[in-house]
């Protein structure tokens, strides 16, 4: 490989010092136009590029932001991505991507690695296991030594930060009310997600309350919240082999439609015997058969708003906790052939 071309080596070339290759390489009015000319022609047939770290630590401004995902085989994770990239670019910045994979020590090595002036700012969902064992000093670490943070999505409040959430628990109960109100009244819930996780707690929740505020009974063995190391077919088979279900919700979209399939393949019509909900709106729901009624969480619009606030964070540094706000996406559910039509 070839060595890097630099202001030291060009300016040996020509016997000059690194300031003035420096100003005829930003073709400065102080440097006579031969001069600039044939600095300029070797520096480009030389493939010169500026060392971007070395900018940066001139002027204390990476131009990059870092973005951690507990996922990117979840939708919704990749077009808030593709929200947040948008933004991004507007502003001139690079996006640096990484996936926790749900893991705390990788989001804690992630995070050491990018306090390192490597990024101005963080935009972070929570990986599960951060949730679960519910510890955050690296994340407080970098919002005292690095600079601003915004979470989003899986959040904590115990975190003093900005923050981006959707409104889980009326999402959940508007879907519910709506089951109800098509006539369902075995209403499940099922999920692969780890029911530690705050966004899970409020899905939950929200189902409980409709429930509760229609006076249907709530039968725990409809909460199928399926751990990981349990077989997710053999968990909804034995589900509607036992009880009465007309309706069920996924709360997440692998949920909805591994749920739907199973359902069809043990000779349930969809919606006419089992209605289905999902959470996010996937783009292949439109094309499944039937089509899957869902809960637009306005991903691409969650990103752009997360990353606008943190742009401002890092154009305006100067800021105290009363500062940090607490931007709530509201939800809008998608009617479509998996559920009944409101009578």
């Amino acid at each position: 490989m070839k060595p890097r071309t630099t202001l030291k080596q060009i300016a040996k070339v020509f016997n000059v010092s690194i300031a003035t290759v420096s100003k005829a390489l930003k073709d400065s009015h102080e440097i006579s136009p031969a001069t600039k000319t044939k600095i300029q022609d070797y520096a480009k047939a030389h493939n010169y590029r500026p060392n971007s770290i070395a900018l940066s630590l001139l002027h204390k401004k990476t131009k990059t932001i870092g973005v951690i995902m507990p996922s990117i085989l979840n939708r919704f994770f990749v077009k808030t991505f593709s929200g947040i990239e948008q933004v991004a670019n507007e502003k001139g910045y690079n996006v640096l991507a990484i996936v926790s994979h749900g893991n705390l020590e990788k989001e804690m090595a992630s995070i050491h690695m990018l306090e390192n002036g490597l990024i101005d700012g963080l935009l972070i969902s929570l990986s599960e296991e951060t949730e679960t064992k519910q510890y955050f000093k690296h994340i407080e670490d970098f919002i005292n030594n690095a600079g601003p943070v915004v979470m989003f999505d899986r959040i904590s409040d115990t975190i003093t930060t900005d923050k981006v959430i959707v409104d889980d628990f009326n999402c959940a109960y508007k879907a519910t009310e709506h089951l109800i109100k098509t006539g369902c009244k075995h209403i499940s819930v099922v999920s692969t997600l780890d029911n530690t996780l705050g966004i899970i707690k409020l899905r939950v929740d929200g189902y409980l309350k409709a429930l509760q505020d229609y006076n249907i009974p709530v039968n725990p063995k409809l909460i199928n919240l399926i751990k990981k190391s349990y077989d997710f077919e053999t968990e909804i088979k034995t589900m509607l082999d036992y009880q009465d279900v007309d309706a069920i919700i996924g709360l997440e979209e692998f949920s909805a439609v591994e749920s739907m399939v199973i359902a069809q393949e043990r000779g349930y019509t969809i919606p006419d015997d089992i209605s289905i909900i999902s959470f996010t709106n996937s783009d292949f729901f439109k094309y499944t058969n039937p089509s899957i009624t869902c809960i637009n969480q306005h991903s691409v619009f969650m990103g752009k708003t997360a990353a606008e606030i943190l742009f401002s964070r890092i154009e305006n540094q100067k800021t105290t906790e009363q500062d940090f706000i607490t931007k709530t996406i509201k939800t809008t559910l998608i009617e479509r052939g998996s559920t009944k039509p409101l009578p």
